[in-house]
């Protein structure tokens, strides 16, 4: 679908997700998270070396746009793209960098 074809509803969540992203630690969590990675709160905020209780409010953030999805396995809440389509994003932010 070509972006001219959404509706403003669907250009709207667009957006909404778009801004959800748009923070560095953000952009970091998706980016450990692309390719079907699946991974604890512990195990992202000690990749990103800050706190537990930041690395939880970005995931809350990320979560309630629709970005990530979780799955409770036991005592562990596993984070994951909620599409496979949005590493494509975490791509094209990479490549926009350079």
């Amino acid at each position: 679908m070509e972006l001219h074809e959404l509706s403003p509803e669907q250009l709207n969540n667009a957006s909404s997700i778009l801004k959800a992203i748009a923070h560095p630690i953000r952009i970091s969590i998706l980016n450990y998270l692309e390719n079907g990675k699946r991974l604890t709160v512990t195990e992202i905020h000690k990749k990103l070396n800050i706190e537990q209780s930041t690395t939880s409010h970005h995931l809350g953030i990320l979560k309630d746009k629709g970005v990530l999805s979780s799955k409770r396995e036991g005592k562990n809440t596993y984070y994951f793209l909620k599409h496979k389509s949005l590493s494509h994003v975490v791509e094209c932010v990479s490549k926009c960098t350079i």
